[in-house]
């Protein structure tokens, strides 16, 4: 097994976790099978309890792990299904050493972090490395692992003390680190300074790690003569310094490492360049072609995002990400407008009319409409009046998660006249509960309690948008991550009055897909199909969405519900079982 470690110095949000998925993209694209694992130094166990004003959005994996976002990132680039076990945080280690003191696994010895928490990370990481996660049954080839946060942060100290013994322990030629640093460019001064990065390395070495590759970020391209101060100041061959700039779109970075070989330099590292199976030309033409694409696309599509965590852009990658993969697809060029959905109620006309004459102004100038997933009761009537607008206007409509739970109650107050209606999460003691907590979830833990991961969905009509959508599938395998659920009692009421559960889990009692049958498009799940979204497979629904929004609806559902080539007839986002 080879290992390849992004650590980032000077500053955070540097992009380590696109460019250890880049450089994931690049030794794939060699021929060789890629894993990768996130560390996290945080005391959490798991991202699950996070806000995403603290840490951007929670991923879910197909394990119902509930892990940083970068982990999103690595699925998408490299195609592929990691467990939670892939990502590492410290209250994870420290859980695990503590587990095995109470049972005497250390026979009374001194438990401490050299060398039982240091011991216990290279421990992880050789076992999770191991792990199939291309949809067959062997190892990777290599490791690429991201180390979270700043060198030099307190928290992370272990992990470097663990990852410098790491790379001792398996040895040269299988260890290879890439160090991400900022090159910035100050006013005053117009010129690339290279001293924090001189900084940064020299507190990497003196931490017992000597970075191979420099990877070093920058809104230009790096002039000639700061590479070779870079070179000299740093101990790394100028071969061995790449520049990451900005570009249009990230899908340009594999593509940008592989212009200045940075895949040559790692795979010298790794004693790779010359082994027969490693392709020396990445193939890319995918990644080409598509970044190329989303350059050219004129045609505007509007997609108004109505949620809670507008201000953060993270909050919400993966539905970015989904949306983005389905209108490149689809040759729009994507266009969201973010929507505080507290801006939308009446309080808002009263106390900040100007938020919300622009908060209506642009809903009403999209071309659809998606409420995302969220907890908590703030900005709920916006949703709400968002959803409503979206019915009664025939306005293409998404809603995922809590964006379909508010479809539901809007439909019962708007619709049925049930005045009252509400979940229970809102108002624990509704006389109308259309949404419930459900029965198997904890009412004293937060984390890891809820219904999570991936899950079967049943259809129940044939011919729906969404069974169409994903190619007139009996069934779909997608990830949940919710506590609350459409209430089965009231499911036959809502039906008489027009609203259709099209998908329901095995049971039957646990709905999954609702539509609206003579609307445009207004489609909700209680799942999360973003998760699952790819840049060359794009989510069926989301898909969907972008096609009503921009007038391609009824050729996409006529091209998708006629390529079906397996009798079995089911969509399980799992290579094993996918209908192409």
């Amino acid at each position: 097994m080879k290992y390849v470690l992004v650590t980032g110095g000077v500053v955070s949000g540097l992009g380590k976790g696109v460019t250890a998925s880049s450089i994931g993209v690049l030794l794939k694209a060699c021929g060789l099978r890629v894993t990768s694992i996130k560390i996290d130094p945080y005391l959490n166990t798991d991202a699950g309890t996070m806000s995403p004003f603290e840490h951007g959005e929670v991923f879910v994996l197909d394990d119902g792990g509930e892990v940083d976002l970068d982990l999103g990132n690595y699925e998408r680039f490299l195609d592929i299904k990691l467990t939670r076990d892939n990502n590492i945080t410290t209250g994870k280690i420290y859980q695990a050493v503590i587990d095995k003191e109470r049972r005497g696994d250390y026979l009374g010895k001194t438990v401490q972090v050299v060398p039982h928490i240091t011991n216990e990370i290279q421990e992880w990481i050789e076992r999770v490395a191991m792990n199939p996660v291309d949809g067959t049954d062997k190892p990777a080839d290599v490791c690429v692992i991201e180390l979270g946060g700043t060198i030099g942060d307190i928290e992370s100290m272990p992990f470097i003390e663990a990852l410098g013994q790491f790379s001792y322990r398996v040895g040269a030629g299988n260890f290879c680190l890439v160090h991400v640093s900022l090159v910035p460019v100050l006013n005053v001064v117009g010129e690339q300074k290279t001293k924090p990065t001189q900084h940064s390395v020299r507190g990497l070495r003196g931490l017992g790690l000597m970075p191979d590759i420099l990877a070093c970020r920058s809104t230009k391209p790096l002039e000639e003569n700061v590479k070779l101060k870079l070179s000299q100041f740093c101990q790394v061959p100028v071969s061995n310094i790449v520049n990451l700039h900005d570009v249009t779109n990230i899908w340009h970075i594999p593509l940008l490492l592989r212009d200045q070989r940075a895949h040559e330099a790692i795979l010298r590292v790794l004693g790779l360049w010359c082994v027969g199976k490693v392709s020396q030309e990445p193939k890319l033409s995918e990644w080409t072609e598509r970044g190329s694409k989303f350059d050219k696309l004129k045609s505007p599509v509007r997609i108004a995002m109505v949620g809670k965590y507008t201000g953060i852009s993270d909050s919400y990658l993966s539905i970015l990400k989904a949306l983005l993969h389905a209108s490149v697809a689809l040759d729009r060029k994507l266009v969201v407008d973010w929507v505080p959905s507290c801006d939308l109620e009446d309080s808002a006309a009263k106390e900040t009319p100007d938020a919300y004459e622009k908060a209506w102004d642009l809903l009403k100038g999209a071309n659809g409409v998606l409420v995302p997933g969220g907890f908590g009761d703030r900005g709920v009537q916006g949703k709400i009046l968002a959803a409503k607008y979206a019915r009664e206007k025939n306005v293409p409509y998404l809603g995922i998660c809590l964006g379909m739970q508010i479809a539901v109650i809007e439909y019962a107050r708007s619709v049925m006249n049930l005045c009252g209606a509400n979940s229970t999460e809102f108002d624990p003691a509704t006389k109308t509960p259309c949404v419930i907590f459900m029965p198997e979830g904890s009412t004293t833990h937060m984390g890891a309690t809820m219904r999570l991961g991936s899950r079967r969905t049943f259809f129940q009509v044939n011919n729906c948008k969404s069974a169409k959508l994903y190619a007139n599938a009996n069934y779909v395998d997608e990830r949940h991550r919710h506590r609350y659920e459409v209430n089965p009692d009231m499911v036959s009421e809502f039906e008489k009055a027009g609203l259709s559960f099209v998908g329901r889990d095995e049971s039957g009692r646990r709905m999954e897909i609702i539509e609206l049958p003579a609307h445009r498009f207004f489609v909700g799940t209680q799942f999360h199909p973003e998760f699952n979204s790819r840049p060359g497979k794009p989510s069926p629904l989301f898909l969907g969405l972008i096609a009503a929004s921009s007038g391609q609806l009824e050729h996409l559902l006529q091209r998708s519900s006629g390529t079906v080539s397996s009798p079995s007839r089911c969509i399980n986002r799992h290579r094993s079982c996918q209908v192409q």
